[in-house]
């Protein structure tokens, strides 16, 4: 057994998920876990400080037992451009933006006024019809400002889908889209059962 798998084992073993493993010519080994995910169970897990840590000592005294070599260890979360890399992943993060480079150009696939050459593209992961693919979809038309006036002339533009089969991904990760502007309008409380 290799000690990447055995590496794997350790994590999996801690009870998270190996998202990314990699090693760099510096001697910098990433290391990147993610909390299982449960079809079953809405309530989401962020990776912690302390988590990191106990993931940081148990892959020293491996990596020690193993022999390999390597100047710093990093353990961390996915973050807000998490990568996509297995079918789980893509099926837990259905209906969210990602950003996905293609291994080859669309070339002859592509639709009036698209580059032929173009690779990457962003737009909400959906599984495709047949149950056996993906596919993406996103519109063109910019993204209105609040109160702007729309015109009774305006078309709009046609919405795109790009299906894909995982084989054909060269990367794909949730789109780090943040929001600036707060978290939206807060909850609206009854006080009318307040007595007072």
């Amino acid at each position: 057994m290799s000690w990447q798998q055995t590496l794997e084992q350790t994590v999996t073993g801690l009870g998270f998920d190996l998202v990314d493993l990699e090693r760099s010519a510096g001697g910098l080994l990433r290391v990147t876990i993610d909390w299982p995910w449960d079809p079953a169970s809405p309530q989401v897990r962020f990776v912690t400080v302390e988590d990191c840590e106990t993931v940081t000592r148990q892959l020293q005294y491996l990596l020690e037992v193993e022999n390999v070599d390597y100047k710093r260890l990093e353990v961390g979360s996915p973050g807000i451009d998490r990568p996509l890399r297995h079918e789980t992943d893509f099926i837990r993060f259905t209906g969210e933006v990602i950003d996905v480079t293609l291994k080859a150009p669309i070339g002859d696939a592509a639709p009036a006024g698209m580059a032929a050459n173009r690779k990457k593209f962003r737009g909400t992961l959906e599984r495709s019809d047949d149950g056996a693919s993906w596919q993406i979809t996103w519109s063109d038309a910019p993204e209105r400002k609040p109160g702007q006036r729309i015109s009774k002339k305006a078309k709009p533009l046609p919405v795109q889908v790009l299906g894909f089969t995982l084989d054909e991904i060269r990367e794909a990760r949730l789109a780090p889209i943040v929001n600036f502007k707060g978290r939206g309008a807060p909850a609206a409380t009854d006080l009318s059962d307040t007595n007072n």
